[in-house]
Parts: C-alpha cells; structure tokens; sequence
C-alpha cells in the first residue's frame, strides 16, 4: 500500500467514527444513472458506507427512462414550469418504469455487492401519502394530472429496515388516501424522509456540482453554506431558476430536522465518498 493511500485511509478515519450508525437520505438521478462507469461508482460508494457502519435510505429518480419509454408507447411527452403533465396512462408508465425496472437494477446492484437492499415503492405500506398538486402560469393553476407533493411519511417503516440491516430503495411514486397514484419529485420524497427520520444528511447526487456565487466563475464555487446565505444568494439573483426550488427542498430538509444537506456531483467518480471522508470535499454542504 502507497503512502497516499495510507494517508487518504487515516483522513478518513475521524469520518468513519462520526457517522457510524448514522443515517444518509441519499437521492440518486441524472445522467449518472445512465452512465454504466458512474453508476458502479455510486454502488461501490454505498457498500462501503454502509460497510463501515452508516445507514443508507436511497431515494431514485429516472425521468429519461419514463421519457423513452413513454415515446415507444406513443404517449406525448409535456412538461408545464418543469413538471411532467401527467395523465392516467402516463402514471401508470412512470409507476412501472420507477417502481419496476429501475428500482429492482439498483436493488440488484446493491445485493451483488452483498448488501441487505430492498426495493420499495412510496406506495408499499403506505410509505409516502401524498395530494395533488398544480402549476403556476402567472395567476393561474393549471392541473397537471396526476402530479403530487408528500403530505406524509410513514417513518416507522424505514426506521424497522434500518434497524433489519437493509438498505431501503424508494421509488418516488405516492397516493393519497383515495388510493389516487401521484407521480412525485425525488428531490423532495427525499427530502421528505431525512425530515421524517432526523437524518444526520441528506445527498442530492445529480449533474451540478453544487452552489456558486456567479455561476459563470468557478472561483466563485462554494464548499460550504448556511441556510440564511443561501436565502440571500436566492434574494440576490445569484440562485435562480430550476435552482430554486431544490433550494427550497434543502432549505426545508433542514428546518424540519436534517442536520446537513450536500450538493454533489454524480459525474466526479466515487464523488460521494470524497465529499464525506474528505477535509477538502467536492460538493456544496448547507447547514444550519
């Protein structure tokens, strides 16, 4: 063994005793999921987390996969301020693309790894309840279909197969007490379980690499941020847009009990262990 790898395992070593036994909420999406290097590296990176002791939740997107799927079924694709209008044939596609296919490979992927992992869906023991939701265009509501936001989570679940030794895999689909199936952001089922569950950090694993104060300069990058700063930057117009909103669900992480929230980018390999076993990181972290 080099000696950079002895120093890389003895700065990691603080890290490993103050998150073991502790929980991630980690959301898993964008073009990593469809890059085969990326997605062994993020497999590889939850083994070893949970290998030295820290629990993990996933929660999974797969907008790309439901977009291919519903142009070989022939059923348009429209999107109204960023969420996909859904009718009832759409949710029944996104229902067997996320809780179907993409749920049982990372399920599959963890277990060869030997890992305890579980596939569920939001809507397996009542998981994720969820309501309507509509969106915005100027003064108006536009409805969607069958498009939801998490009214409630049943945390009792995922704290028994946390506590079973499994790795839960969440799909964020959701249905109200009708028994409605609402197709739902990952971002904030994500969200909406580190809330439930107090966890020691949510990860949003995605294509940005996290927050800047001028996007157009890198040296502007931000390793590090609390909640009040970030309003300002959103105040500033220095956060704008599709950022927002993943602001928002970070910013609500944390008031509702998540002790810290990182933004990290899943195309940087094995970025995910960087950011938590590393002094310098590679992400953004957000904090009280």
């Amino acid at each position: 063994m080099t000696v950079n790898k002895v120093e890389v395992l003895i700065e990691a070593l603080p890290y490993i005793k103050k998150f073991a036994g502790k929980t991630f909420v980690i959301k898993y999406g964008g073009s990593i999921m469809e890059n085969e290097k990326s997605k062994l590296a993020f497999i590889e990176d939850v083994a070893l987390l949970k290998l030295v002791g820290i629990n993990v939740v996933i929660v999974h997107g797969g907008g790309k996969k439901i977009s291919e799927m519903l142009a070989v079924m022939n059923i348009p694709v429209a999107f109204k301020n960023g969420l996909r209008v859904t009718d009832k044939a759409t949710a029944e596609i996104v229902e067997m693309v996320l809780s179907g296919k993409i749920n049982k490979e990372i399920t599959g992927e963890l277990c060869k790894h030997g890992l305890s992992a579980i596939g569920i869906s939001g809507r397996d023991g009542s998981l994720l309840k969820a309501k309507k939701v509509y969106a915005i265009d100027g003064d108006q509501k536009v409805d969607i279909g069958f498009v939801g936001e998490i009214t409630s989570v049943n945390k009792e679940l995922i704290n028994n197969l946390i506590d079973d030794g499994y790795v839960p895999v969440v799909s964020p689909v959701a249905e109200d007490d009708a028994g409605n199936v609402y197709n739902v952001n990952a971002d904030y089922v994500a969200e909406s379980i580190s809330s439930s569950i107090k966890a020691e950090k949510l990860i949003l694993l995605s294509d940005i690499k996290g927050l800047y104060k001028d996007v157009k300069d890198e040296a502007t990058f931000i390793s590090s941020i609390k909640v009040d700063e970030v309003r300002k930057l959103i105040e500033q117009g220095a956060i704008d847009g599709g950022m927002i909103p993943k602001m928002d669900c970070c910013i609500k992480a944390i008031e509702e009990g998540t002790k810290d929230v990182h933004l990290i980018d899943g195309r940087v390999t094995h970025s995910l262990l960087i950011e938590i076993f590393t002094n310098a990181g590679n992400g953004t972290m957000i904090k009280r």
